[in-house]
């Protein structure tokens, strides 16, 4: 097909407003997949994206339309996945903005906005849902209108759910989306925007081609790392794989490459032909590094070989995820994970005891630290166990983020305070309209992993939405403190923190564990340290047992000989007996 009649587009939209159900109409009205196939949310492979209503891996289709061809890509809507909307934005020419007439824009559509303007994109905006009762498409207009500076007329009311409006969308693709142009002349290149392990065929590699062609048969070579590959198979997605003779310049197809793992074939990564070889690649490829860390433990210890299989597997299919063996005094041998986000963990951990059918617990999430030596050797560490002595750190740096707050105005005074105890510093405010307020923040990353979304939704009765990026890292004046129990430091609960909150937050861990850890026969202490400074402590008492309970007479000195008796044993016991705490116990700790 000529070049001139293909259009190639993206949905940026927030989760829930409603692009999958959009998807389903285009793929039903342009008679992609048939009736009798098609069903709710068909580009949403995964069982857990079906019950969540999120799109968690993207998915392209391509679909015929009135002697054109429409190449769709289905991106994630959550900030997590903010690296992979961003190549499959380079991979189109066009973008739908979806916005709900009942909620307005939300704080990651704004950003995903961002990066399709800055990719010259043209934006189409869609109100979408304009079926619901408490809709309003006139006020999501004005947003609309003074956010990005397009006419009334531009924008296209629909309801993905009824199919009102949909035919406009899809004629709106054809007549303002251009046709794709060539990058250069530069021998073949096509941009991998995503890529998956399928057990049957190897690694395949979602691309699109924007100079020469590739060709079934072909040798290929992935040009970041140089690794080599073979054309088994190339074709379109409509959306299930269409097997073809090769793909042609402006289009967006598969191709199986015979690699055995994701990590060889990185979302971002050129393609280029050892025929007709490319001198430089795309640009905008990055490696993905994960930001936020926790332990993956079994709770039944013989499990561990598996955890470790499933986490292998899991790695095929997502190149993203990172983990290495760790050791826990309280839960035994596990992992310790990274993720790129709280929702990416999650989304693990669940594909982890579903697909595998294991029983995990997860440790409190952290952040990554740079850490500079007095040597000026600079390392990263993921773990506040792997923190090296006092004596030879230089300086301790954290990641800080862009984070952006889109909330009603009469919370503003609320968000701003939750913010400021969050360490954030404040940038810019702007208004969307006269009930919305954009706050923009420079943030630790580790002020927002751990309950700052359900405190930014408490303040704000729901109605806020949370954008991050993130921009680098920063000195602070961080330390590390331990936790003791009875003397006996356990690592899996250290954290590094801010000096200014260590006497809170280590009072606030010596109150949870008294709470949660049951008593022994002998008083435990429980102790916050940093290094060898107690900053806060609590004790468990013992339980006493009424020796002279036996006693009928006699002189008060039999008493005292025992009550001696029973302190003397309970100082051996203090010396020698060592605090055993119950892995559910832990669990509790873990979740407060």
């Amino acid at each position: 097909m000529s070049k001139e009649k293909i259009r190639n587009f993206a949905i940026i939209a927030h989760i829930d407003h409603g692009k999958s159900t959009l998807a389903d109409r285009f793929l039903e009205i342009t008679g992609t997949v048939n009736a009798r196939e098609l069903k709710e949310q068909t580009l949403d492979t995964m069982e857990l994206e079906r019950e969540r209503g999120i799109t968690i891996k993207l998915q392209p289709a391509r679909m015929d339309y009135k002697g054109h061809t429409l190449n769709l890509i289905d991106t994630p809507g959550h900030v997590d996945f903010s690296y992979e909307v961003s190549r499959s934005l380079t991979a189109v020419e066009g973008a739908l903005l979806v916005v709900d007439a009942s909620q307005g824009i939300e704080a990651q559509t704004l950003s995903t906005l961002y990066a399709a303007i800055d990719a010259n994109l043209t934006i189409i905006p869609v109100i979408n849902k304009i079926d619901l009762p408490h809709a309003e498409p006139e006020k999501v207009t004005d947003e609309i209108v003074n956010l990005i500076g397009c006419a009334k007329e531009e924008i296209i009311l629909a309801s993905g759910k009824t199919g009102e409006g949909v035919t406009e969308i899809l004629d709106a693709i054809i007549g303002r989306i251009p046709a794709p142009k060539a990058k250069s002349e530069d021998g073949t290149r096509a941009l991998i925007f995503d890529s998956f392990f399928d057990p049957y065929k190897g690694v395949m590699v979602y691309i699109r081609v924007f100079d020469g062609a590739i060709k079934k048969g072909e040798k290929l070579r992935l040009m970041a790392e140089n690794n080599p590959a073979d054309t088994i198979e190339v074709g379109y997605l409509r959306p299930k794989i269409t097997p073809q003779k090769e793909l042609a310049e402006g289009e967006i197809g598969y191709i199986v490459t015979g690699l055995k793992e994701t990590s060889k074939a990185r979302v971002g990564d050129t393609i280029t032909t050892s025929g007709k070889p490319a001198k430089t690649p795309l640009p905008g490829y990055k490696k993905v590094k994960p930001f936020v860390y926790a332990g993956v433990y079994t709770t039944v210890g013989d499990d561990f070989p598996l955890l470790r299989e499933a986490l292998e597997k899991l790695s095929l299919s997502d190149s993203s995820l990172s983990f290495e063996p760790e050791n826990s005094k309280a839960l035994g041998f596990g992992f310790r994970c990274g993720f790129l986000g709280l929702l990416h963990m999650e989304i693990v951990k669940e594909r982890l005891e579903r697909e595998f059918n294991l029983s995990l617990i997860t440790t409190a999430p952290s952040v990554s630290y740079e850490v500079e030596k007095t040597s000026s050797e600079v390392f990263r560490i993921s773990s506040p166990a792997d923190l090296p002595e006092k004596t030879e750190i230089n300086e301790i740096r954290e990641p800080y983020v862009n984070l952006e707050v889109i909330s009603p105005s009469k919370y503003i005074g609320s968000v701003m305070e939750l913010l400021s105890i969050k360490r954030g510093k404040h940038k810019n405010t702007s208004y969307l309209d006269a009930d919305r307020a954009l706050l923009s923040y420079e943030c630790p990353l580790s002020e927002i992993v751990t309950d700052f979304y359900d405190k930014l939704k408490s303040v704000s009765s729901g109605y806020a939405s949370v954008n991050y990026e993130f921009i680098g890292y920063r000195a602070e004046d961080l330390v590390k403190v331990d936790i003791l129990i009875n003397a006996e430091p356990f690592d899996t609960l250290s954290i590094i923190t801010h000096r200014a909150a260590v006497q809170k937050e280590g009072e606030k861990l010596v109150k949870k564990l008294k709470e949660f850890i049951p008593r022994q026969n002998f008083k435990i202490p429980l102790q916050a340290a940093i290094g060898g400074k107690i900053i806060a402590r609590e004790d468990i008492s013992a339980f006493r047992k009424n020796v002279t309970e036996k006693l009928y007479g006699g002189d008060v000195t039999r008493k005292q000989k025992l009550l001696k008796k029973q302190k003397k044993g309970k100082e051996r016991m203090k010396m020698v007996g060592r605090v055993e705490i119950p892995s559910d116990t832990f669990i509790k700790i873990l979740k407060s």
